[in-house]
């Protein structure tokens, strides 16, 4: 039935203007609006959907990865622009907040609803 479909991903925030700047200001992503929801463009034609929800509830997980080349130049780079990354009680992250212990190399961040994102070395 969805074999060919062209299925896309979406989340919630409380606050799209919001959502747009730290998308599109922070992380350089190319953004859209319509009817009152965001659309993020992403490589790979892509798109995801972010809506606004009363009584948002930010997402506990990550909702989404971003592979990069170099995880260290990825974290520099995002916290010279003010990002601030996850610490979790006992990860094993080191000082910058990435995970090296198993599996690629991770860091997570959240984006201004509250909602959990990643950096990604998968080499």
């Amino acid at each position: 039935m969805f074999t060919n479909t062209e299925a896309f991903s979406g989340f919630a925030v409380d606050d799209v203007d919001k959502a747009r700047r730290f998308y599109e200001e922070t992380l350089g992503l190319k953004t859209s609006e319509e009817n009152g929801m965001l659309t993020l463009h992403i490589a790979g034609d892509r798109p995801t959907l972010v809506y606004p929800k009363p009584g948002h509830s930010p997402a506990d997980y990550t909702i989404l990865n971003f592979p990069v080349d170099d995880i260290d130049e990825a974290v520099d780079e995002l916290t010279k622009r003010g990002v601030e990354f996850e610490r979790y009680e006992g990860s094993g992250q080191d000082d910058k907040g990435v995970f090296r212990a198993e599996g690629p190399p991770i860091a997570w961040f959240k984006d201004p609803a509250g909602n959990v994102l990643s950096v990604i070395q998968l080499d």
